[in-house]
C-alpha cells in the first residue's frame, strides 16, 4: 500500500516542444539516482512522449494533447497516481492548475507568476538568466529543489535493440551501410530558431560532397520542411550518395530511430539536433548570438560535438539592436561547418 511518507511519487511536467522535452532527461536520471525507490512519471504531449519511451528512469508516461475538453480528464488521471511532488519545468498555466486540482501537495514552478501564486506553488528563480546557463541546467534546478545534487546534464534517449535493427534495415534497403560515413543534414527549424536560407544549405551540400569525395560518405536529408524547389535542386546534382528520406519518416519515434544511425549530424537549433545530442551523435549545431538562441542556453551538450555561434562582434555590427534582423546568413559559412566535421572525425 502507498505510504506518502516513505516513498516519493514525482511528476515531471514539460508539455512544449521536442527539444525542450529532451532537456528534462538529465533531471529524470538524477531523480532516479537520488531517490532510487521513488515512483517517477512524466506529463508531456502525446508526440513528445516518444522521447521518454524506454527510459529506465521513468515508471509512467502520462500525456495531455492540450485540448480544452481534456483538462479534467488529465486531472483525474493525475489523481490516480497519488503524486507527492510535481516539477513544472516550464511556466504553463494549464498544467499549473491541473497539478493544483490533482491535489499534489508539493508543487514547484518557475518564478512567481500569478497563476502559480494563486495555486500556492513553490518556486525556483532563474535570476533573470544571470549567469547564463543551459536550459537543461535550469530544469535541473527543479530537481535540486527537492534534494538532487548534481551538475550532470547529459541528455539521453533510449532505443531498444529491435529499434536499432529497424534503423539498420531501413538504411540497408537504401544502400547505406554501417561502414559508410553517414552525414545527416536537417535543414530547417520550423521557425524555432534562426537558420540559413536554402540557397546556402544547397551550397553546403555541394561543398561537402566535393571536400569529402575521397571518403565513402552518404548524405542523408531529413527535414520535411525542405521546399520542393530545394528537393529538385539536390536531385539535379545527380549524386547517388545523396538520400532525401524526409518523406519516409513517420512519427517522432521513427525520427529518433533514423537519427540514431548517423555518424555526423548538422542542424540549426531545433528538435532533431537535441535528439542527436541525446543519442550521443557527433553534432555540429548552428547558432546565432541572439540572447534566447545562444548555445549557452540551447547548445549541444555531449562532448563529441561542436556548437558554431555567430561572434558577438559580428552580431553587434550586423544585427539590429532588437535582434529581429539576424546576421546568421553571413556570420557563419559553409567552410565553418566543414572544418567542424573534419575535427569531429578525429574524435572516436
Amino acid at each position: 500500500m502507498f505510504n506518502r511518507q516513505k516513498q516519493k511519487r514525482i511528476l515531471v511536467v514539460r508539455t512544449d516542444r521536442v527539444g525542450d522535452v529532451c532537456y528534462i532527461t538529465p533531471a529524470l536520471r538524477e531523480l532516479r539516482r537520488t531517490f532510487p525507490n521513488s515512483y517517477i512519471a512524466t506529463l508531456t504531449q502525446p508526440h513528445t512522449s516518444n522521447l521518454i519511451k524506454n527510459n529506465p528512469n521513468v515508471d509512467a508516461i502520462i500525456v495531455d494533447d492540450l485540448a480544452k475538453d481534456k483538462f479534467w480528464y488529465v486531472v483525474r488521471e493525475l489523481r490516480k497516481h497519488k503524486f507527492t511532488h510535481a516539477l513544472l519545468m516550464q511556466p504553463t498555466k494549464r498544467a499549473a492548475y491541473q497539478l493544483f486540482f490533482a491535489g499534489i501537495p508539493y508543487r514547484v514552478g518557475i518564478g512567481r507568476i500569478l497563476y502559480e501564486v494563486i495555486t500556492f506553488m513553490r518556486s525556483v528563480s532563474r535570476n533573470k538568466f544571470v549567469p547564463l546557463r543551459h536550459e537543461a541546467d535550469y530544469c535541473m534546478d527543479m530537481a535540486r529543489k527537492i534534494g538532487v545534487k548534481t551538475d550532470s546534464l547529459e541528455l539521453e534517449i533510449f532505443l531498444s535493440d529491435e529499434e536499432r535493427k529497424e534503423a539498420k534495415d531501413f538504411f540497408a534497403k537504401r544502400d547505406v551501410s554501417e561502414t559508410d560515413l553517414k552525414v545527416f543534414f536537417h535543414f530547417g527549424s520550423l521557425g524555432s530558431a534562426p537558420h540559413w536560407n536554402e540557397e546556402k544549405y544547397l551550397s553546403l551540400v555541394q561543398k561537402f560532397c566535393s571536400a569529402f569525395a575521397d571518403k565513402p560518405y552518404k548524405v542523408i536529408l531529413t527535414a520535411r520542411e525542405m521546399s520542393p524547389e530545394f528537393r529538385l535542386k539536390t536531385a539535379q546534382l545527380l549524386n547517388p550518395r545523396i538520400h532525401d528520406i524526409s518523406n519516409e519518416i513517420g512519427d517522432l519515434r521513427d525520427m529518433i530511430k533514423i537519427i540514431s544511425y548517423a555518424d555526423l549530424f548538422f542542424a540549426p537549433s531545433t528538435g532533431p539536433l537535441h535528439i542527436a545530442d541525446a543519442l550521443n551523435i557527433k553534432c555540429v549545431g548552428l547558432f546565432c548570438h541572439r540572447y534566447a538562441s545562444r548555445p549557452q542556453i540551447h547548445g549541444v551538450l555531449n562532448n563529441r560535438s561542436i556548437n558554431l555561434e555567430v561572434s558577438e562582434e559580428y552580431c553587434n555590427k550586423n544585427c539590429s539592436a532588437d535582434k529581429e534582423k539576424c546576421a546568421i546568413q553571413t556570420g557563419l559559412n559553409e567552410e565553418d561547418v566543414l572544418e567542424a566535421f573534419q575535427k569531429l572525425l578525429l574524435i572516436k
